[in-house]
């Protein structure tokens, strides 16, 4: 199993755990949903700071296999952009371009193998995360479902 960093593991609250997320992927934002599964929504349970205020309207309540977010969750399996802007797959929602971000990555949070929420990181500019990276962001999605979810 990929190892997680001691500050994401010891992390008291999601908030706490999505800043260090951050900081080891060298992302400019990110999002942590929890999901209610009776009625297929995501909610909104950390985000970084900056994110504008009619992004977040957008993003606090998710319909599973809507946006980035909700796809990796019905697809149990991470949703990638190395350009939101550009994109063309579809996976990318209009609001999403609005925030101007560029690269992106959604990894559902795994809970005895059913997503029970979804980890998403993003940065300014284009970025392509590696499979090492996909690795360790699910290792840390599925390590905060069973602390948080």
């Amino acid at each position: 199993m990929t190892a997680i960093p001691e500050s994401i593991q010891n992390a008291a609250s999601l908030d706490e755990a999505l800043n260090q997320t951050l900081k080891q992927f060298a992302a400019d934002s990110g999002t942590i949903h929890l999901l209610d599964a009776a009625a297929g929504l995501l909610h909104l349970k950390a985000a970084s700071a900056g994110i504008p205020e009619f992004v977040l309207q957008t993003v606090r309540t998710v319909p599973v296999g809507k946006g980035m977010a909700g796809l990796a969750v019905e697809r149990a399996s991470p949703v990638t952009a190395c350009n939101m802007q550009t994109d063309v797959s579809g996976d990318v929602r209009p609001g999403a371009k609005l925030t101007g971000l560029e690269g992106a990555i959604v990894v559902p949070m795994l809970q005895q193998g059913r997503a029970a929420g979804a980890l998403g990181i993003a940065n300014r500019a284009e970025r392509t995360f590696t499979d090492d990276e996909q690795q360790l962001l699910l290792a840390i999605g599925e390590h905060l479902a069973a602390k948080h979810g």
